[in-house]
């Protein structure tokens, strides 16, 4: 599933691709993702040029000269830019088309993504304007999520994934900073104490700017490009062995997600 970093990457990566590019047309193989797609993107993108591209959270932000497309990758989505000559697969389901020829086009088989076209302030939008602090930033600290906290009988893992509190935090690094921060995940928020909610939010930034750093593999162009995925502590090795500690590793489900713990690292 794409995550803060995911959507980080592709923006870094197609922003020089994409700047400056002009929509010719957008051609719409379905009429739904997670949301009605809307179905003036025909005519509003035509003729719109591509001036920079942004996020928030995990919201992709292409601002053009006029109006800004929006679009969350979902669990299983990502972008590709390919030739005009480049066949349609069964799960491409948009294709924006630029008057180069050259298709960006969105892939998504579980389609969960979500395509917005805004004319106004895309951070004003319904689904960005109640995103928490972005993690890598100064507002994001210790005494913030030790406040937000407070009272919460919620569990950790279940708190720091609320995009109401922090901005794209997932499954993936959410597993991994709380074993980082030595932090168990079903552990209700309120009961932090100072001390944890700064080692949390420490590794909450380093696990993020290391896959940052690192990368993963993530389709934005016409081939693969490749990066080389985070080395898991715990994520996906549930029944593995620590290898902080040598201690089997657990599973469970915290809000319907996957969740893997050292019992004896984290407490």
């Amino acid at each position: 599933m794409p995550e803060l970093p995911e959507v980080e990457i592709t923006r870094r990566r197609l922003e020089p691709l994409l700047k400056g590019k002009q929509f010719d047309r957008v051609v719409l193989r379905t009429p739904k993702l997670r949301l009605p797609i809307p179905q003036e993107l025909k005519t509003e993108l035509r003729g719109r040029i591509v001036q920079s591209l942004g996020r928030r959270g995990k919201y992709l932000l292409l601002f053009c000269d006029s109006g800004c497309l929006v679009i969350h990758l979902g669990m299983t989505g990502f972008l590709r830019l390919v030739g005009a000559d480049t066949p349609p697969g069964g799960y491409d389901h948009l294709d924006f088309i630029f008057t180069d020829g050259q298709i960006l086009r969105f892939h998504d088989p579980r389609k969960f993504g979500t395509i917005l076209w805004v004319t106004g302030d895309p951070l004003h939008h319904p689904l960005i304007a109640g995103i928490g602090p972005e993690p890598l930033t100064d507002s994001f600290n210790g005494g913030y999520l030790y406040e937000m906290s407070r009272n919460r009988r919620v569990a950790v893992k279940q708190f720091i994934m609320n995009a109401a509190i922090v901005a794209g935090v997932g499954n993936i690094y959410a597993n991994e900073a709380l074993f980082q921060s030595r932090i168990r995940p079903d552990r209700a928020a309120g009961t932090m104490i100072a001390e944890e909610c700064d080692r949390l939010v420490q590794s909450i930034k380093e696990v993020l700017a290391g896959s940052l750093e690192t990368g993963s593999t993530y389709r934005v162009a016409e081939e693969t490009v490749a990066y080389h995925p985070l080395d898991f502590r715990v994520y996906g090795r549930g029944g593995e062995l620590c290898r902080t500690c040598g201690t089997v590793l657990e599973s469970l489900r915290i809000g319907n997600r996957s969740t893997v713990f050292c019992s004896s690292c984290q407490w």
